[in-house]
């Protein structure tokens, strides 16, 4: 990887011009929480040497860093564009964008009286199993998991069989529309266990902003055409938003498997 990345193009001379594509990360490039595949990478480092790439998921940097990147290799070497958190945390060939913070948006009292309903929810909640975390703040959202975040693979797959059954977290967010109807919040399913609270607008629309200045920088790229990739792009899931902008070309994908099968057919790899 790391002699494919000293001889990557410039931006703006990638063969496939005023193209960026980006990519969701769970069950997208990777299995859901786990970590990317070699061939991944490899096919990845294939499409950077024709076009501009980039990730977006909701997960906070360092899970993104695991999940992609190594203990040598940092995700920032293998990406132009690394957006965690919708973007609200964001890098440029490296290079940190500018951040923005959920508690300053929402304000210290209303943050207190969401989490406080939250737990509340939790604790009378009749589901076979509860682990732990099931509240985790982030800088741009805070993610919300009935079963708590500390579970175990196994039991994640568990669970998210029993919620679709049974709509657990969709009935933990219609409660919450329910309790908070003045703020703008949007909530948005993801992964298996849990979903993301966020400030209507900081989905992963929000990326596209930093997209959208690459023309006002030296040698900068109009990005005319931008491919997503992503799993959860029903309505209600979180990369429906991003997926169904008129801005962005959208593909659906069942896995890491398809994604590869759809960027090889899509980009002649």
């Amino acid at each position: 990887m790391a002699a494919a990345i000293t001889i990557l193009p410039p931006l703006h001379e990638r063969p496939i011009k005023n193209t960026v594509v980006l990519f969701d990360v769970d069950e997208t490039l990777t299995p859901a929480r786990r970590a990317v595949s070699p061939e991944m990478l490899q096919l990845l480092s294939a499409l950077r040497q024709k076009v501009a790439i980039g990730y977006v998921g909701g997960s906070d940097f360092s899970k993104q860093q695991e999940q992609l990147g190594s203990s040598s290799i940092p995700v920032t070497s293998l990406f132009d564009f690394c957006f965690a958190e919708n973007g609200l945390t964001a890098y440029r060939l490296g290079v940190p964008l500018a951040a923005h913070s959920f508690i300053k948006w929402i304000g210290e009292e209303e943050y207190k009286k969401l989490v406080r309903f939250v737990l509340h929810y939790v604790a009378d909640l009749e589901i076979p199993i509860k682990r732990g975390t099931f509240l985790e703040f982030k800088n741009g959202m805070v993610n919300i998991s009935p079963i708590g975040r500390n579970a175990s693979i196994q039991e994640r797959k568990d669970f998210n069989k029993f919620d679709l059954e049974h709509g657990i977290r969709p009935k933990f967010i219609e409660a919450l529309r329910k309790e908070f109807p003045h703020l703008s919040l949007t909530y948005s399913i993801g992964g298996e266990i849990s979903f993301d609270v966020f400030p209507t607008g900081w989905d992963k629309t929000y990326c596209l902003n930093h997209l959208a200045n690459e023309k006002n920088l030296p040698n900068g790229v109009d990005y005319t055409t931008i491919h997503f990739f992503g799993d959860k792009t029903m309505k209600g899931g979180n990369d429906y938003e991003i997926y169904s902008d008129p801005r962005t070309i959208g593909h659906s994908v069942k896995g890491p498997a398809d994604t590869m099968a759809q960027i090889r057919e899509t980009f002649g790899l």
